[in-house]
């Protein structure tokens, strides 16, 4: 109940189809009433160019269990989304590395216990080399996989995999990839 207490009070950001703050409204109303409303998704990528998967917890309140991105969140007032993507991060894979925005989308996807994720969502990306420290009240599980095998996986099995994340990697794939091996110095 307190969890479920504190994720009411949290306010999201909510937006226009340009991306221009017009108010702030609490995380679940706007998940229930499917408002826009300012997101972001953070892509990790070691040397071998693998990608740091997460598995969502089991117990989070919408896609739990479901393999996604590194990590991603709701950006808090006042906080940019390299700022946003840090701090998540952190708090959810226990490191921290630079990042850099490579580009946003809108989505809408519903779910089925009614909630909807309707989001101006932001691609940021990085590097790291080593394992996270995951949180396990956060994230189940994680691997390091190839962007290509990533792709075939997606294709076999699309359950297994968050919706945005799919929406990611089929919009941006190329520039998800190029940006991260300019991140290299390749």
């Amino acid at each position: 109940m307190l969890f479920l207490n504190a994720m009411q009070e949290e306010k999201v950001i909510l937006v226009n189809e340009n991306g221009k703050k017009i108010g702030l409204m609490p995380k679940m109303e706007a998940h229930e009433k499917a408002v826009l409303h300012r997101a972001f998704s953070v892509f990790i990528f070691n040397d071998k160019n693998q990608l740091l998967l997460q598995q969502r917890a089991l117990d989070k309140y919408h896609s739990p269990g479901l393999w996604t991105n590194t990590c991603c969140s709701h950006q808090r007032d006042g906080e940019s989304n390299i700022e946003a993507g840090f701090r998540r991060l952190k708090e959810e894979m226990g490191f921290e590395t630079s990042l850099m925005e490579v580009g946003s989308f809108i989505y809408k996807a519903p779910f089925d216990n009614g909630l909807t994720e309707h989001e101006f969502d932001h691609i940021l990306v990085g590097k790291y080399n080593e394992d996270p420290i995951i949180n396990k009240n956060e994230v189940a599980s994680f691997k390091w996989m190839d962007l290509d095998d990533v792709r075939v996986d997606i294709a076999c099995h699309p359950e297994r995999y968050t919706e945005w994340f799919k929406i990611i990697f089929d919009k941006f794939y190329e520039t998800i990839n190029i940006k991260q091996d300019e991140g290299s110095g390749k």
